[in-house]
């Protein structure tokens, strides 16, 4: 989340490489049901892709992405980070953007998650958190990336699925309504790139089964966001029985451990109770 306080290629890509290479060998190993997300500098794309194929190599199934690249470099839809979408799609990596990743100037006096002060603030800035995430989803889309990468999957962690829905109907009315100024043309209707390469986290969302039972959209997982201030941690059995009591199991199963499974299927699947 801080990577974008740095100003000099050269320091990033090597205190990425040192953060990969310790959370491989500390966190990967010690558990075969552990996904350690990889880092790559979003400064310098030829860093940012020579380190993705480094940590594919050692075994890498994701990499964490800011929702927006580093404040000096450009936008995800620019031509110049093709290479880095067919570097992930040719390794299987997923693309794990994390909600609340905004780049932030740090020279400028710039603060993580501060958007607003004053009355409401908490609550108007934890809600803003989760639009960077459709912001990098929408900018996918758009702009073809998903379109030529059919095999690259993307999560939006922490951010809630009912989204998923609204933009992909707002997507495809703009793409039907506005075809004749849209750039680029697409093989699939947004509808379809987003329901099966785009994928869902969420923690309390009331709203978030229904995006799977009454939405159609059936890439949406459960996690209990341990041990964060806005996770489970302490009542996750109580929200559990809150969200799946009386939903069909096949649901229930989908959002607990399908969903997940899809995108990570060499993780093992936890023993059956004795």
């Amino acid at each position: 989340m801080w990577s974008s306080s740095f100003r000099t290629p050269e320091v990033l890509r090597e205190a990425l490489r040192v953060s990969n290479d310790w959370a491989w060998d500390t966190i990967e190993q010690h558990s075969p049901r552990l996904v350690t997300t990889a880092q790559v500098s979003t400064l310098d794309i030829g860093d940012a892709v020579a380190e993705l194929e480094r940590c594919a190599e050692i075994g890498y199934k994701a990499v964490f992405m800011p929702v927006a690249p580093h404040p000096l470099q450009k936008d995800y839809r620019d031509p110049e980070w093709e290479p880095f979408w067919t570097a992930a799609e040719q390794a299987g990596i997923v693309l794990a953007f994390h909600i609340g990743t905004d780049p932030v100037d740090m020279s400028k006096g710039g603060r993580f998650g501060l958007y607003y002060r004053g009355l409401g603030g908490a609550v108007l800035n934890y809600t803003e958190t989760t639009f960077g995430g459709q912001r990098a989803v929408m900018a996918l889309v758009a702009s073809g990336v998903l379109d030529r990468h059919e095999n690259l999957k993307v999560l939006v962690s922490e951010g809630g699925a009912t989204w998923v829905p609204f933009v992909a109907d707002r997507m495809e009315e703009g793409y039907r309504q506005h075809h004749i100024s849209v750039r680029p043309k697409l093989k699939r209707l947004p509808r379809e790139i987003i329901y099966s390469q785009v994928y869902a986290s969420f923690q309390h969302d009331r709203s978030a089964v229904g995006a799977v039972t009454a939405m159609g959209f059936r890439n949406v997982l459960w996690g209990s966001d341990y041990p964060h201030l806005e996770g489970t941690y302490g009542h996750t059995q109580e929200t559990l029985h809150e969200l799946f009591d009386g939903v069909d199991p096949e649901v229930t199963e989908r959002i607990t451990v399908g969903a997940f499974t899809e995108l990570f299927p060499h993780v093992p699947a936890v023993p059956a109770a004795a």
